[in-house]
């Protein structure tokens, strides 16, 4: 290797280090000056245990009222506008408007026709297969799936519980994303997506809740659970208790003379029978101090074969 290919190659340990910091480079995320309200961590957590305990329920009841292997898996919990939302959906689609007291605002349970239909298919007796009519649901197919779908509220609503006490029901159906106005195009809505799988198909299912109406029961959700009158006798004890100890434990007090500023050459000059002059004034009383702080001011003296300190006032009664 000649002098300049070994001076222009860098150090193996010092690329290494390059590379994995290359690799965590993270990519900047645009901020939405729309949304300046985001959900945050602990909301979201909130949500996914909810919805966790929800898609374990819901794999249940498809594979009960479908009679065939289900499961359903919970995918994403977002926070979009609803004509963000209204945009990722295809048309037409099953929809369903759902009201949540007490919370203010609309819902959406959406299921893709196709998925649908295969629901219908199997409580039917059929194969429910892949090649599915998309078309709008007759009376009868509506009073089939609506049995379903009723259940699918009622085992959300025990999901949700955590948060609130919602009462999910229906407020009517849509096939048209753009004709299932549940709100404006700028409002912030929680889009909670889930996979559905029934049998070989693969379906995903969506649900839109209002943000501004869910917020407050997030927020009173991740609250501290209200304290019993039984804890807070407990805790009022145990605070006494720790004071009273504390006014037990022992300190370490030092009685000490004013600072005094040597340069560093004196120091390292002095031997025995130098005489060092102290920037304490003989007059001056001495400081007691607990762990760099002074407690009082005293004068030395004797007490038998001890010496002793006599207190003779406090900091503050000297300033």
């Amino acid at each position: 290797m000649t002098p300049s290919a070994a001076s222009a190659a860098p150090p193996s340990g010092t690329s290494g280090v390059r590379a994995r910091r290359r690799n965590r480079t993270s990519v900047p995320v645009a901020y939405d000056f729309r949304r300046p309200i985001q959900l945050s961590r602990e909301h979201s957590r909130i949500l996914q245990l909810g919805f966790d305990s929800f898609a374990r329920q819901a794999t249940t009841v498809f594979t009960s009222w479908l009679r065939t292997v289900c499961s359903v898996q919970l995918l994403s919990i977002q926070q979009l506008s609803y004509d963000e939302y209204i945009d990722s959906l295809h048309a037409p689609t099953y929809m369903i408007k759902l009201t949540a007291e007490p919370m203010n605002g609309l819902g959406m349970l959406e299921l893709p026709l196709p998925g649908a239909m295969a629901c219908i298919d199997h409580m039917l007796g059929g194969p429910g297969g892949p090649a599915q009519p998309v078309r709008p649901l007759t009376e009868i197919e509506s009073g089939v799936i609506r049995g379903l779908t009723d259940r699918l509220l009622s085992e959300m609503r025990y999901g949700l519980a955590a948060i609130a006490d919602f009462e999910l029901l229906p407020a009517g159906i849509e096939y048209s994303p753009q004709f299932a106005q549940i709100a404006g195009a700028a409002d912030v809505m929680v889009v909670v997506e889930l996979e559905v799988r029934i049998g070989e198909g693969v379906h995903k299912m969506t649900l839109c809740l209002p943000f501004n109406g869910l917020l407050p029961h997030l927020t009173k959700a991740a609250a501290p659970a209200p304290v019993s009158e039984r804890e807070q006798v407990k805790r009022q004890e145990a605070a006494s208790l720790l004071q009273r100890r504390f006014a037990d434990v022992p300190v370490e007090a030092s009685v000490r003379l004013r600072p005094t500023s040597l340069h560093p050459a004196a120091l390292g000059q002095l031997k025995p029978g130098d005489v060092i002059r102290l920037a304490h004034p003989a007059s001056a009383p001495l400081d007691v101090c607990v762990d760099d702080t002074t407690f009082a001011h005293a004068t030395a003296g004797a007490k038998g074969p001890r010496l002793a300190a006599l207190i003779v006032g406090n900091p503050k009664e000297n300033a």
